[in-house]
């Protein structure tokens, strides 16, 4: 079972412990995901199988959209519901019409700074491991894009505020949260948090992971494997370069793609640097490459020789 299976992870669990559960059921096959989500979040969780593991690194690429909680008024250590309070303010004068200009400030790119609890490595240890230990580092910040940023909802009485987020790979949610606070001054965390969306796949393409296990007690393994996006669909993002079965087999061997095998392969001309996928016949996933000097140079060949032999 090749491909990406999108999994609709609970409150609990981390990601790794779905991946644990996802590689029990008896496929015996290589299994990892793509983009973590805390144990307190929940939503998309692009789960790859087999060989779907060698894209894993092209799919984490992708932009992330979010739903989530924000409880001003309450600050914690972590920034999210389950650090310990370090701060409480009143929110009585908070107006809505203030949590929603505060928001809307936030939309852009920006450097964010990564919280202490992250699983960040800073000489060699996580970040969370120095926390827990009451450490804390000089963290160097990233630049993040908040493409999208709104309140959809503010309960005054509560000080929750929810917001929309479509953002950046890595960018944190609970330090969006803290900064919310902060530019309010009444302080804030991260309440709850939902992904509805990572890179190509949405929750509506989301399986409970209840239901995955369930299948797999039950012994419907086929019934699983009809949820397991195709590993060519799950760069559907990606421009397509579609290759015969001659050029496919200079891609395992991999040979140069020259201007003519381009021009065949239905592929429009790409910026410079702009990532594509290669397919062979039948939609075989062969690899990804980037555009380079009116060529593709390949990023991850995906296919041997040997795999190509009696296609």
């Amino acid at each position: 079972m090749d491909g990406v299976l999108i999994v609709d992870k609970p409150i609990g669990p981390t990601s790794f412990d779905v991946v644990r559960r996802v590689r029990a059921l008896g496929s015996g096959r290589k299994a990892g995901h793509t983009g973590t989500l805390d144990p307190m979040a929940t939503g998309v969780l692009p789960v790859c199988l087999g060989d779907a593991t060698k894209i894993a690194s092209f799919i984490t690429e992708g932009d992330k959209e979010y739903e989530g909680v924000v409880q001003l008024g309450v600050e914690t250590d972590s920034y999210d519901a389950t650090g310990k309070v370090v701060a409480e303010r009143s929110i009585a004068a908070v107006k809505p019409a203030e949590v929603e200009r505060a928001v809307a400030a936030m939309q852009g790119e920006y450097w964010q700074t990564p919280p202490m609890f992250s699983a960040v490595k800073v000489g060699g240890k996580r970040l969370y491991e120095l926390a827990r230990k009451g450490e804390e580092i000089e963290r160097k910040p990233r630049k993040v894009n908040l493409e999208r940023i709104e309140l959809t909802r503010y309960d005054a009485q509560t000080g929750a505020a929810t917001i929309f987020v479509h953002c950046s790979k890595g960018t944190y949610v609970r330090s969006i949260a803290h900064e919310l606070g902060e530019a309010l001054g009444v302080g804030g965390h991260l309440m709850a948090l939902r992904r509805l969306r990572s890179g190509p796949f949405s929750l509506d393409r989301a399986v409970p992971l209840p239901v995955i296990l369930d299948l797999a007690a039950s012994g419907r393994q086929d019934e699983i494997a009809r949820f397991v996006v195709p590993m060519s669909e799950a760069l559907a993002e990606l421009p397509e370069a579609r290759l015969d079965e001659t050029r496919a087999r200079k891609v395992a061997y991999g040979m140069v793609l020259g201007a003519r095998d381009l021009a065949e392969s239905g592929l429009p001309r790409q910026e410079e640097g702009v990532r594509v996928r290669i397919t062979g016949p039948g939609g075989r996933l062969l690899a990804v490459a980037e555009q380079r000097q009116g060529t593709l140079r390949y990023v991850r060949v995906l296919v041997t020789p040997q795999d190509l032999l009696g296609s």
